[in-house]
């Protein structure tokens, strides 16, 4: 009898506890997302950036992130019975717009961090999609339970709990406290997070799981943090390197080639830190140089176009295509244990089959 029990959000089964991360810009499309629904996993679909940068769509972004968002459902939708989300970053200028449209469009779930998702049970109301946000600290937990609670009368359907071993966007920490290697570690975090949320479940009646993210990169890991108590897990960088997931070949390879000194933080303008893989752009950034940014519409209300040395959506897009020396490549703390591309069924097996041993 298996030793790993199914991730229940409410009336919604995912047999294999995992949650495929939700990577932008590109990374996540419909392709991964529908691959590991097919696993029996939960598949994520990244909302930022999917539409392409014309100048006749640029003449109404919402529009165009909107429609190409609505397009990666439906495809999604043709390929895969199993369990599919959305990934919606707060710091987007049309974070509403997108949470309604995900949720009109019935997604099985909302992922919503890079911020607190305070007003997103009201941009889903009446549907049955489910939400998950993604926190870094205890103390912004407490404010979205307390907050959701007395507005909404609504509680989350699980909780996101990411650490700083985690690729990308960093939360809870400041960039000189990354590079000094002064962190909360994941570990700490779930101990503080669990007796918070088993009060709201006890309050509401309801069962909140938690889910580990942030540098899981095997069944070990998986194990060790269903034995504390949580749920399941995210992972994000090992699905890149997916035989499914669309990103180009070089992308894939930098990752193969990338050793643990290649890892660097940068302060993003998205408007925290971020760990990225060492590029050619990102040593031009870490060396002072600038880019400077013509823009016509703020995809993120954090970012000042006059103001931030680059523009993040441009260089993310560039990398994602291929062009890895003028781009920007989050990563996971892990890369260096990276040695190969998969299929998602493979790497799904492996994780369950090592997390299986090692809870034995």
């Amino acid at each position: 009898m298996s030793k790993i029990k199914p991730l229940i959000l409410g009336d919604l089964e995912i047999k294999v506890p995992i949650i495929q991360g939700g990577m932008g810009v590109r990374v996540s499309t419909s392709a991964l997302a529908s691959a590991v629904a097919n696993c029996g996993a939960a598949g994520t679909i990244a909302s930022v950036g999917l539409s392409p940068d014309t100048a006749e769509l640029r003449l109404d972004v919402p529009k165009a992130s909107r429609d190409h968002l609505i397009k990666e459902i439906n495809i999604a939708k043709d390929k895969t019975k199993g369990v599919f989300g959305i990934n919606i970053m707060v710091a987007l200028s049309n974070f509403e717009d997108l949470a309604r449209t995900s949720a009109s469009e019935g997604v099985d779930y909302i992922i919503s961090g890079a911020g607190l998702p305070i007003s997103l049970p009201e941009y889903t109301e009446g549907s049955d999609t489910k939400l998950i946000p993604l926190i870094s600290s205890p103390r912004g937990l407490k404010l979205l339970l307390k907050t959701w609670k007395r507005r909404y009368n609504r509680l989350p359907d699980a909780v996101i709990v990411e650490g700083p071993l985690s690729g990308g966007h960093i939360g809870n920490h400041s960039l000189d406290e990354l590079n000094l290697g002064k962190f909360i570690s994941l570990e700490k975090t779930i101990r503080e997070v669990l007796p918070l949320v088993a009060e709201y479940e006890m309050l509401a009646n309801k069962k909140i799981p938690v889910i580990a993210a942030g540098g899981i990169f095997d069944g070990k890991d998986m194990a060790k943090f269903i034995s504390m108590g949580a749920g399941g897990v995210q992972i994000g960088t090992r699905f890149i390197l997916t035989e499914e997931c669309s990103a180009a070949q070089a992308y894939k390879d930098l990752f193969l080639k990338a050793e643990e000194k290649d890892l660097v933080f940068i302060q993003s303008p998205v408007g925290m830190p971020a760990k990225v893989i060492r590029t050619k752009f990102v040593d031009a950034m870490l060396a002072g140089k600038k880019r400077p940014i013509s823009c016509t519409y703020q995809c993120l209300r954090t970012c000042n176009p006059s103001e931030v040395p680059f523009c993040i959506a441009k260089v993310l897009i560039n990398a994602v295509q291929g062009d890895v020396d003028d781009g920007l490549v989050f990563a996971s703390s892990y890369v260096q244990k990276l040695n190969k591309i998969v299929s998602c069924q493979e790497l799904i097996n492996e994780l369950m089959t090592d997390a299986e041993a090692a809870l034995s």
